[in-house]
């Protein structure tokens, strides 16, 4: 497993199938967000999963490609509904271009990345087509439960673990299990590998809703404080009130339910009563919890001990990341 080599590999695909064509209103934004950065966690997945299981992870360049644009209009799609600044570092789509341009972009992307499983063969096709439906369902389920939230003062801890889990693990697992289709393992090995993914997907979200609001502007490529000014009931949010006195949760409460004109006062107020109830560290406590019930599964898997300890690090190495 060469994380460096499949990262390599998969941007010169993204490349060899970079086009800008006519009418180009609708396909530069498409080609801004896929260039602009991005971990590229989810597509590095599917070759993963090909590699370990086949030896051959180029094969499954066309899956992971549609995991990467898919991710990418869901993307587009967020930072519209949460009129966000910032994707990466960069303007995103909508603050570049304009609302319209966003959705429509965002809708191409979407049947662009079904296009990519057709250079399988009909069965592969038809299980990645599939699995693919099924799981961009479950993303908008997801996504629809983080609006609702926005507006209900009774979310608990184990519903906002559901939403998480809808809106970004099932991607993550959809990846992991795509390569595995690619590699025509047994359903039985590639369920074993979605759930890997599954657990992976909610300590990296549990990481990236710490990052919000601890982690260094410079670095996280999102504006920091992100959740805080939308209101987000995240596992952040949900734990201070379960831990914290009355007064701090009075304070929470009203600064999640009351229009603030302060934002930078607002994100600092709720910033120090997490940091004064360990919110940091019971959030680190449950993404260690999920990273190792995702490592239980590696015990099924018929690879190599050498690729599932590659998989443990790769784990290891997004539970502790800083962007």
């Amino acid at each position: 497993m060469d994380i460096l080599q499949y990262q390599s590999d998969f941007l010169s695909y993204l490349d060899s199938k970079k086009t800008i064509k006519e009418p180009k209103n609708l396909y530069e934004p498409i080609d801004y967000i896929l260039q602009i950065g991005g971990k590229r966690i989810r597509p590095i997945l599917t070759l993963i999963a090909a590699d370990i299981f086949s030896g051959d992870y180029k094969k499954a360049m066309p899956a992971a490609l549609a995991v990467e644009v898919f991710h990418n209009f869901t993307l587009v799609h967020d930072d519209i509904m949460d009129d966000a600044p910032l994707r990466r570092g960069h303007e995103t789509v909508h603050e570049k271009w304009d609302i319209n341009r966003g959705i429509l972009s965002g809708d191409a992307m979407l049947i662009l990345a079904y296009q990519y499983f057709e250079n399988y063969e009909p069965t592969v096709f038809q299980k990645l087509a599939q699995l693919f439906s099924k799981t961009a369902l479950e993303v908008c389920d997801g996504q629809q439960l983080d609006v609702d939230f926005e507006t209900r003062n009774d979310v608990t801890i184990e519903e906002y673990i559901k939403m998480i889990t809808l809106k970004t693990s099932v991607l993550v697992a959809a990846a992991l299990k795509m390569g595995a289709i690619v590699a025509e393992v047994n359903d039985d090995q590639a369920e074993h590998l979605y759930n890997y993914g599954l657990n992976l997907g909610i300590a990296f979200q549990l990481q990236d809703d710490y990052l919000d609001t601890y982690g260094n502007p410079e670095t996280f490529g999102k504006q920091v404080g992100g959740d805080i000014i939308e209101n987000k009931k995240t596992f952040l949010y949900l734990k201070a009130l379960e831990v914290a006195n009355d007064d701090d949760k009075k304070k929470l409460s009203a600064l999640y339910n009351e229009k603030q004109e302060n934002i930078s006062t607002k994100i600092s107020t709720v910033s120090a009563i997490f940091s004064k109830n360990n919110i940091p560290k019971f959030t680190h406590e449950l993404i260690e919890y999920y990273t190792n019930k995702s490592f239980e599964s590696l015990a099924h898997l018929n690879i190599s001990n050498q690729a599932k300890e590659g998989l443990r690090l790769f784990g290891e190495n997004l539970m502790s990341r800083k962007v």
